[in-house]
């Protein structure tokens, strides 16, 4: 018998796997109390999804394109032929593309929802974000209520990803660029910052950094790499961000503060090369958790609904790397140990989503991607 093909060494091999994963406070997730069901397939690199008010759902492609996923005459849930119209044109580039939809919470009244993108050209690009009303075909009065300056060269590091706060303000994350990462710690530039604005694109007065001079009023947090992912529970704004060769982040978002990037990380450089000899140092937040080695995160949602009453009060962290989605159980903003789910399915995984059916969906990141459901096994 082969050394491969012994049981008891196989055995063995998968208990001391995860005995340290239970030490590194990761559970593992082989306990398959849910089913994955396919919405739908046949997109090109799906980014992000929102629900409608009347059931349909919204997933943005990344070369460009803004989908429609909607029930057809036998009532099967089928994406539209022909994407929406009225897409104000999109820089499609390496990690460059149409980014995040965010549905409006008056959308049922307005109509308005809201998109971020790479705009540019590949030697001058910035990430904007525009509001736009859709009537169910076209967008209409598609206006820019941000662009980030100044402009960069390359596709990479645009971050893009939408949150609402409790007050109606919008914020978006903005990577670093990777070409000048300490623009991140510089507050001339958009560039590795945490923005807030009004639905409109005007500046909120009580922003941290509004009337400093050298600093944009647009700024809200500073001394991120490359956010992927916000989502607001209560007061709290959480986020997460990519590490380079791990240190990927969770952090909560407060006005002013400083994440660290590139002072402070828990990750070396892609090269093996130390980017910072520091971890901590003074005046800078650290994470609530950091991922090393690198899971890629990507997309992140809040579960608290009743269709998994085991899975309520927890955050669930999609992953590139990984192919898996995190559950990250909160108590009073502390995380606990971690699950790792659906790694079965060999997937990239960019995007995670609470249905308002209480289902988990998810987007797998690839030139054939699916919208995927996830439910009670029974």
């Amino acid at each position: 018998m082969s050394r491969s093909s012994n049981p008891v060494r196989a055995w063995h091999a998968w208990a001391v796997a995860a005995w340290l994963l239970c030490c590194a406070g990761v559970a593992l997730g082989e306990t398959r109390d849910y089913r994955v069901e396919t919405v739908a397939d046949g997109l090109d690199h799906p980014w992000s999804l929102a629900f409608l008010p009347d059931g349909r759902m919204l997933v943005t492609e990344r070369p460009g394109r803004l989908r429609v996923i909607e029930r057809d005459d036998a009532n099967a849930l089928v994406v539209r032929p022909a994407p929406v119209d009225g897409l104000p044109p999109v820089l499609a580039m390496g990690q460059a593309g149409l980014f995040d939809v965010m549905v409006d919470p008056g959308f049922a009244d307005t109509g308005l929802l809201y998109l971020s993108f790479a705009h540019g050209t590949p030697d001058a690009n910035h990430l904007r974000v525009v509001r736009a009303r859709f009537d169910g075909t076209r967008l209409h009065a598609v206006t820019p209520i941000f662009t980030s300056q100044p402009a960069k060269q390359a596709g990479q590091h645009f971050g893009g990803r939408l949150a609402l706060l409790g007050d109606g303000t919008l914020v978006t994350a903005v990577g670093d660029g990777n070409l000048e990462r300490t623009d991140a710690q510089r507050l001339h530039t958009h560039l590795g910052k945490t923005i807030r604005v009004q639905t409109d694109g005007r500046v909120p007065r009580d922003n941290p950094f509004v009337g400093r001079e050298g600093a944009l009023p647009e700024i809200y947090s500073s001394g991120h790499r490359n956010p992927q992912a916000m989502v607001r529970v209560g007061d709290v704004l959480y986020s997460n961000e990519h590490g380079a060769k791990g240190g990927d982040e969770l952090n909560a978002i407060v006005a002013g503060a400083n994440y660290g990037w590139p002072i402070t990380t828990d990750g070396v450089d892609y090269t093996g090369a130390r980017v910072t000899p520091y971890r901590s140092w003074p005046g800078i937040t650290d994470p609530l958790t950091h991922w090393t080695p690198s899971i890629a995160p990507s997309g992140m949602a809040w579960y608290d609904a009743a269709l998994f009453p085991q899975w309520r009060g927890s955050l669930f962290v999609s992953a590139l790397a990984e192919r898996s989605v995190r559950r990250v159980p909160m108590a009073g903003g502390t995380p606990g140990t971690q699950q790792i789910l659906f790694r079965e399915l060999g997937e990239r995984i960019r995007d995670v989503r609470t249905g308002p059916d209480g289902a988990l969906y998810l987007l797998t990141d690839s030139a054939d991607g699916r919208v995927l459901r996830v439910v009670p096994a029974r």
